[in-house]
């Protein structure tokens, strides 16, 4: 049996909780809950199913949620719901005697996955030689622990989507060029609103190992690694178009993962948290088209009845790695913690969790 196997054998879901009714492992997961106290903390990202949200003792984003994690220094188990990288960096952040656990081990994250640590290896040497000692590396949270640690030790840092602009402006002050990592979209976004023109931006393709760029090198000062969000690529200046024939009084709000073109079009981009708030702050009666991930769209129509909230494109479905975690997977979690065993433990190795730290430090001194 290969070890891709025995992880999947390890990891599979016992036929038992295939056949629990959903008020039976509700039931079950709030008794669990009680009976743990404060040894369980349960983190839930916003993309999050609402069958594993209404459980969730704090929602936020990735980076929100890893730090709160490792502010409860009551919680023995950390049952995160969210994916692989996340639930990576909160074990980065809490302390040994803490268990991060994912419910289900194959949350991934398609972005975080299209930077691995060989290919970055493979690119900064080449990338060197073209540019010399001249790039910092920025990588968004969404990339996986090697790729923090690639960055931290390289001088680098992490970024989210909300101080996106002010690091790549600080990455810019330190040295000539940065490498954006794994998301060309959020780069590209980011770096336009700063000044800085297409024409000075290349894309790294990882898979050929070659800059993709026409004209004299020497002009570039952003190098965009060639990743995206397979969700928020889905929204097209086509679903702009549409709406704005068809209802033009709709505002149109996404995330800056969508391409920079449908960013162009819409009325205002933001990070998860911007979104949410602006639905917020709205006023009553007011229309919205949001471009971001379904499950979070669908909370808040439901959570804002007073406001029409539709998604902006019509037939977006949410995000496949983010729905792995369900109510089955997430009481499974649970009754194994209850039993006195763990499943699905997330643990980052020291030497990468040290420098991954490294670049989550350098952004954390500039917010």
């Amino acid at each position: 049996m290969s070890l891709l196997e025995q992880a999947l054998v390890a990891t599979a879901l016992p036929e038992v909780y295939k056949t629990m009714t959903t008020e039976e492992m509700e039931a079950r997961v709030w008794e669990i809950k009680k009976q743990l106290g404060s040894r369980l903390f349960i983190p839930g990202h916003h993309y999050q199913r609402e069958e594993v949200i209404q459980f969730s003792d704090a929602t936020g984003d990735s980076l929100q949620l890893a730090q709160i994690s490792a502010e409860n220094r009551e919680a023995e188990f950390i049952v995160f719901c969210g994916v692989h990288f996340m639930a990576e960096t909160a074990d980065i952040l809490t302390t040994e005697e803490q268990t991060v656990i994912l419910p289900d081990m194959r949350a991934g994250c398609s972005m975080a996955d299209m930077a691995d640590i060989h290919q970055t290896n493979r690119a900064w040497v080449k990338l060197q030689q073209l540019f010399g000692d001249t790039i910092l590396p920025l990588t968004y949270v969404n990339s996986t622990a090697a790729i923090k640690a690639f960055v931290g030790k390289n001088g680098g840092a992490t970024v989210t989507s909300s101080n996106a602009k002010e690091m790549v402006s600080w990455a810019l002050s330190q040295k000539e060029r940065i490498l954006f990592l794994p998301d060309q979209h959020l780069g590209r976004n980011t770096a336009y609103d700063l000044g800085i023109p297409l024409d000075q931006m290349a894309v790294w393709d990882p898979h050929k190992d070659e800059l993709i760029y026409e004209g004299n090198i020497e002009n570039i000062k952003v190098l965009l690694w060639k990743g995206h969000c397979s969700v928020h690529e889905n929204f097209t200046t086509a679903n702009i178009e549409e709406l704005r024939k068809t209802q033009p009084d709709m505002r149109i709000i996404v995330h800056p993962e969508c391409r920079r073109e449908v960013v162009a079009m819409a009325d205002d981009n933001g990070s998860t948290s911007y979104i949410i708030n602006a639905i917020e702050q709205a006023e009553p009666g007011s229309s919205w088209a949001i471009g971001t991930e379904m499950n979070l769209v669908k909370r808040l129509m439901v959570k804002h009845p007073d406001k029409n909230i539709i998604s902006l494109n019509p037939n977006m479905c949410p995000c496949l790695t983010m729905n792995r975690i369900d109510l089955p997977h997430l009481l499974w979690s649970l009754e194994s913690i209850s039993k006195g065993q763990v499943i699905n433990p997330i643990k980052v190795e020291k030497n990468i969790a040290d420098d991954a730290i490294l670049a989550l430090n350098r952004m954390l001194q500039h917010k």
